[in-house]
């Protein structure tokens, strides 16, 4: 090999290094940036649409009303000895010394982030052999979402009390979308088949039946919960954690605005949907170490990904280069400047179309985030056509895969795995109701022979949404993450039809069941 051969092959191993030098070099900034930083400065408990939430307690008589269209108040219920879910859950003080928890400075929690995402990253690329035996079986990915987590089960974090996990959806979500999708070759996503959005259609259906089914297989062990009246019928609760199953947050919305649950009974439901999704996804994302035996097992047909994947790798590699400074400004200008561009556009379309074409919101087509989505990943599509797509060389997609992974560390605050024991009834209903959608999923995907990555992106479209899909899909590689946007917004569309024919079918069961 001659010399300029040997230096060409240098600067593409300089540029292919792992993803962990990005997070070492942000979380090295950070930390030292935050270390004078008291925990209790610039502190804003104001909800904004999107903040996480914890489960306090509030009692029926007196639960407040939402501050904001887009958020509920969570509940936090004690041993239940009556006959109600709302009549076993107390009143408690949010504001009081002892819940207040030890870190509120986002500046401080937005550096323990990256330093736990820089170490995952750095110990998951070591050849140490002890690390290197861990990490075949646990994934990364699972890492970078349960750590986190931890931070909320100790009570060091309240996810109320943040603004990151807004942030990550309304800024780092919809710029990784730019980012991954304009270095994406999009005529061989599409040359993936029917078989991606089988799966989905599949999920949709095991989230429609599986929730009347969970009320029969239940409701003989717990027959004094289905006994509410009025707005206090459980059936009404578990109609929003359909909406929020098939689709999201808007479409949960819109079941709330339907079946119209009491205050309280609404906040129990916004436990049950975020720590059984989540506990789900923990499985999801162990389950992408596994994919070639799950895929061996299943007799799947997995060419069609594997020729993509090979395709992306290959493109990255011939145009891959050292990045300069003027290349990393232009592709975070490109990215954070597209996501400006699409909140504003998102913003107007919105309104519109509640004020003058009311009858899409059962769509969920008046959701400004459903919008941001939409037109984030059409205009990454849009510059995947163009020369923007030589960015990847120096290094877009690795960039889009640092937002993501902040989007998971934030996700991983949301789950409290506190809640569990204070409603298990409910949690056992939606367990099995999960127990259902993932049963079809894995009956329909070995009659059809469809590989791993359509069952778990095909599920998590439908049970997480924009905000989940894209990670799943990029977990596999970066190049599939439109697949998970595009089956995320089909769910958007379907989210609340599908959700109310759920909601009727619920309250037959529970009828049948009183």
């Amino acid at each position: 090999m001659d010399n300029r051969a040997k230096t060409k092959s240098i600067r593409i191993r300089l540029y292919t290094t792992n993803t962990s030098v990005w997070f070492r070099a942000i979380a090295c900034a950070f930390t030292i940036a935050t270390l004078p930083l008291h925990a209790q400065d610039a502190v804003d408990t104001n909800l904004i649409p999107g903040t996480p939430l914890v489960f306090q307690a509030t009692t029926l008589n007196s639960a407040p009303a939402a501050s904001d269209s887009t958020i509920a108040p969570t509940a936090n219920t004690s041993d239940a000895e009556a006959p109600t879910v709302a009549s076993t859950i107390e009143t408690t003080d949010k504001t009081s010394e002892k819940d207040q928890p030890l870190i509120t400075n986002d500046v401080v929690l937005f550096g323990i982030l990256m330093v736990i995402l820089a170490i995952v990253f750095h110990t998951s690329s070591s050849n140490h052999p002890k690390l290197k035996r861990f990490y075949r079986f646990v994934p990364a990915l699972l890492l970078c979402y349960f750590l986190p987590s931890l931070l909320t089960v100790s009570g060091l974090v309240d996810p109320e009390l943040s603004k990151l996990s807004y942030i990550t959806k309304q800024c780092l979500l919809p710029t990784s979308l730019v980012l991954l999708t304009l270095c994406t070759d999009m005529k061989a996503v599409l040359n993936l088949g029917p078989k991606a959005l089988i799966m989905f259609l599949t999920g949709t259906v095991g989230v429609v039946i599986g929730g009347p089914v969970a009320i029969l297989l239940t409701a003989p062990f717990f027959p004094d919960l289905f006994g509410g009246a009025g707005p206090d019928e459980i059936y009404r609760g578990l109609a929003t954690v359909a909406g929020s199953w098939i689709g999201g947050s808007a479409n949960m919305l819109a079941m709330q605005e339907i079946f119209k649950p009491s205050e309280s009974l609404y906040s129990v439901m916004i436990a049950v949907d975020i720590v059984v999704a989540e506990l789900w996804m923990i499985f999801l994302i162990f389950g992408v170490g596994k994919a070639k035996s799950i895929d061996e097992k299943f007799k799947a047909d997995n060419r069609s990904v594997e020729e993509l994947q090979q395709k992306m790798s290959d493109y990255a590699a011939e145009v891959a280069r050292i990045p300069s400074a003027t290349d990393l400004f232009v592709i975070l200008g490109l990215g954070f400047g597209v996501t400006a561009g699409c909140h504003v556009l998102a913003d107007l379309i919105g309104p519109w179309i509640e004020q003058h074409l009311p009858y899409l919101n059962r769509c969920s087509l008046n959701s400004s985030f459903f919008w941001l989505i939409v037109l984030s990943t059409t205009f990454g599509v849009l510059l995947s056509f163009t020369p923007a797509r030589k960015l990847e060389g120096a290094g877009a997609s690795k960039l889009g895969t640092v937002c993501i992974y902040l989007l998971v560390a934030t996700i991983g605050l949301q789950m409290d795995l506190r809640a569990i024991s204070e409603y298990p009834e409910l949690f056992l209903i939606g367990a099995v109701w999960m127990t259902f959608h993932v049963l079809l999923l894995l009956m329909v995907g070995r009659l059809i022979r469809a590989p791993y990555f359509f069952l778990a992106v095909g599920s998590k479209a439908n049970i997480g949404g924009a905000a989940s899909a894209p990670v799943i899909a990029a977990a596999f590689h970066p190049s599939l993450a439109p697949v998970g946007v595009l089956l995320a917004v089909v769910g958007y569309a379907l989210g609340t039809y599908a959700a109310y024919i759920s909601g009727l079918l619920m309250q037959i069961a529970a009828n049948g069941a009183t």
